[in-house]
């Protein structure tokens, strides 16, 4: 098996550039007031929108 060069897989990313490889999965942690309990709310985001995202939470 060849090896692909390291400026093979840039040019194979501009291919890729609508695949589902952009997206992240951010877990937050939830504390309920009443009881205490933490519940986890998983998301997928856009990696370009992440920082807007977890500005629009806090």
């Amino acid at each position: 098996m060849a090896k692909v060069s390291k400026n093979a897989r840039v040019a194979q990313r501009a291919a890729n550039a609508g695949s589902g490889r952009d997206f992240i999965k951010i877990v937050q942690s939830i504390k309920d007031e009443k009881t205490g309990k933490y519940t986890y709310k998983e998301v997928m985001v856009h990696k370009d929108k992440v920082k807007e995202f977890m500005a629009g939470k806090k």
